[in-house]
């Protein structure tokens, strides 16, 4: 269990605040840390495929939102990279599958999804003259697949990539993507979005996403922003009445039919860190389209409760009971969205404190887990690893398989967020 000797989170960020780490790298170094650690993802790259080998189709599109973050944090450093073409490479090559894979995805007892793919060998010899091996065969034509949550991903990289570049595909592709995720919803458990075409779950991951999505669009698109915003204020009001929000303000993972098989109610699954993370994005985009502060509250409200939840005594951010550092592909990307979110909400509370002040602890938080990466989280290849405390995992102290593609991508949300806030 996590410590909550502090008395709370607003205890633990107050002792943050006043106890930095000593030797704590200046800006520069922070800058030139976080560039060596893109450069170490790239090695995982594949131009042919556009996407990043030892993880997973949905871990793509956050490895490429992660290098969007990034080149919007340091112009300089993404041109020398040239993520540009990055996201050229796989705009145009991830989605050129033939459609030979599928993907199913499997809940534990706990909750913690795991991503299969599937590859349709009879329909790779039909295909034969694209001369694609299944290895090859890695992405989905459209970004769209059988998982609304999978699309909710590659819709906010793309339009993460559009921020960055201003390419018009980008944008034009996220709306195609979030128009398959609206023939998602239905009015069964009264709204929302299903979490796969199959319609038998309807849980938190892919609901935050389409709300993030449609709240974006509406910023990034004025000719359409009534259509999205209404969308995403719909999305917004159900959810809050949905039962996922728990009496801690904590997000769990999703629903289940009572007996009735009408009624629906908070399944009390794993507060999962993702999912207290979407909605402080989703949250932050409402806001800035509807120009309700109010709706900050509440993002600081979820959010406080999960560093509560997340947080040692250190204020190193663990997932939940501490799958570390066996948390699986998709656990492993869990911890870096939560941040990636904390810090838009930081910054989207900067013009509602006192200049210098970091009121609710946020970017504390963010300086100490991005300290502890660089130190003790850190391979003699520069991978950065699951467990944000240390050891790196592949070691003989901890029995995992390495760090992926998906955890040093994850890592790197911290990097990422810590130099956007400039050391605090």
């Amino acid at each position: 269990m996590v410590s909550t000797k502090w008395g709370g989170f607003a205890a633990r960020a107050a002792l943050l605040v006043s106890s930095r780490l000593s030797g704590r790298a200046d800006q520069a170094t922070s800058v030139a840390n976080t560039l060596s650690a893109v450069k170490t993802l790239q090695v995982w790259y594949s131009e042919q495929t556009g996407l990043w080998e030892t993880t997973g189709w949905w871990n793509s599109a956050n490895c490429l939102t992660v290098l969007a973050d990034w080149a919007l944090a340091d112009r300089a450093g993404a041109s020398s990279v040239n993520v540009p073409k990055i996201m050229a490479t796989t705009f145009s090559n991830a989605q050129t599958s033939g459609g030979l894979l599928t993907t199913t995805k499997n809940l534990s007892d706990e909750g913690m999804p795991t991503s299969h793919y599937n590859f349709h060998r009879d329909e790779l010899l039909f295909h034969n003259n694209s001369k694609r091996s299944a290895l090859e065969a890695r992405g989905f034509s459209g970004f769209l697949n059988e998982f609304y949550d999978d699309e909710g991903w590659w819709a906010l990289a793309w339009i993460r990539s559009w921020d960055v570049t201003k390419q018009p595909e980008y944008l034009d592709m996220a709306e195609r993507i979030f128009e398959d995720m609206k023939n998602g919803t239905d009015g069964t458990c009264g709204g929302g979005i299903w979490w796969s075409k199959e319609k038998r779950y309807k849980n938190a991951i892919a609901n935050e996403l389409y709300l993030s999505v449609s709240a974006s669009l509406a910023n990034r698109i004025p000719t359409k922003k009534a259509y999205y915003l209404a969308i995403a204020q719909e999305q917004w009001t159900w959810f809050q009445k949905s039962g996922m929000i728990n009496s801690q303000n904590l997000i769990n993972d999703g629903l289940t039919f009572l007996p009735d098989g009408i009624t629906c109610v908070n399944n009390n699954l794993q507060t999962w860190s993702y999912n207290q993370g979407v909605i402080l994005g989703g949250l932050v985009e409402l806001a800035r389209a509807t120009g309700d502060r109010s709706l900050l509250d509440k993002a600081v409200a979820i959010a406080q409760a999960a560093l509560s939840k997340l947080a040692d005594e250190k204020g190193i951010i663990h997932e939940i009971d501490r799958c570390e550092p066996n948390c699986g592909d998709d656990g492993a990307q869990f911890k870096g969205v939560f941040v990636r979110n904390l810090r838009y909400l930081a910054r989207a509370l900067d013009g509602r404190r006192p200049a210098g002040r970091d009121t609710y602890g946020f970017e504390k938080v963010i300086d100490v887990n991005a300290e502890s990466i660089w130190t003790n989280d850190r391979n003699e290849r520069g991978e950065l690893g699951v467990t944000w405390a240390g050891p790196v995992e592949g070691g003989p102290e901890t029995g995992g398989r390495g760090p992926t593609a998906g955890s040093h991508s994850s890592a790197m949300d911290v990097l990422v967020a810590d130099i956007v806030g400039g050391g605090w």
